[in-house]
């Protein structure tokens, strides 16, 4: 039986996720764009239209109000929309105290995630030779709004928190349709070590977001998507 999927952000990646929604097991009950839902006004019960879960791939400037008014509906959220992170701990205190749940990340590909564990393998490998100096670059279409991604900032604070302690320079560009390129390096007078993903479509963060919707059924808190992801493995 398939499950009622709201999708909140009806742009590029909320149609996408709308066409895989069914290989899912999701059927869309709602398609809310950002036209319709000044400050989260127009999410209500009767717009959700009994959906159980809601894919957000909105604005920064609309997620954390998105988030807290679906909260408050009792609807658990996937939030695929990067950049508002900055009001993260009131949103999880509003999902928290709603008794809901709430999947968020910077980036929903699975190979995106991969990829974020093999940076900071080798950026603890790294920390020890001080000859190496690191830098971050990213690319996307020129749409996306926020720069540096949410993924380059994360790449950068994973090569922190793995022990590298020297500065890491980041780079951003927007350009045509570019779905995303993301790039951590490290440079010394020897030699270079470059470690690379590209996403060749969307494909990959729509079906991440809806693996996480999945996952989310009868869940209450609030998960950075990269914690789950040895379970939906």
């Amino acid at each position: 039986m398939s499950r009622g999927v709201a999708i909140v952000g009806y742009g590029k990646m909320g149609r996408l996720v709308e066409q895989l929604a069914p290989s899912f097991g999701f059927e869309v009950y709602a398609r809310i764009n950002g036209a319709e839902n000044p400050a989260g006004a127009g999410l209500s019960r009767e717009s959700l239209a009994g959906a159980e879960v809601a894919i957000d791939f909105s604005t920064p400037q609309a997620a954390p109000e998105n988030i807290v008014r679906l909260a408050s509906l009792g609807v658990n959220v996937v939030s695929g929309t990067t950049g508002w992170y900055d009001a993260l701990p009131a949103v999880r205190e509003s999902v928290l105290a709603a008794g809901t749940a709430l999947v968020w990340g910077p980036n929903f590909s699975i190979g995106v995630n991969l990829f974020l564990q093999t940076v900071g393998h080798a950026a603890s490998l790294l920390s020890r030779y001080p000859d190496y100096e690191a830098w971050g670059w990213e690319i996307h279409h020129a749409a996306k709004r926020d720069a540096p991604s949410g993924t380059l900032k994360k790449l950068a604070e994973v090569v922190r928190a793995s022990g590298y302690e020297r500065e890491v320079n980041l780079a951003s560009n927007r350009a045509g349709t570019i779905p995303g390129t993301h790039e951590i390096g490290f440079d010394s007078g020897s030699d270079t070590i470059t470690l690379r993903h590209t996403a060749h479509n969307r494909d990959g963060f729509a079906r991440g977001a809806l693996q996480a919707a999945r996952w989310i059924d009868g869940k209450k808190g609030v998960y950075e998507f990269r914690q789950i992801l040895g379970e939906l493995s």
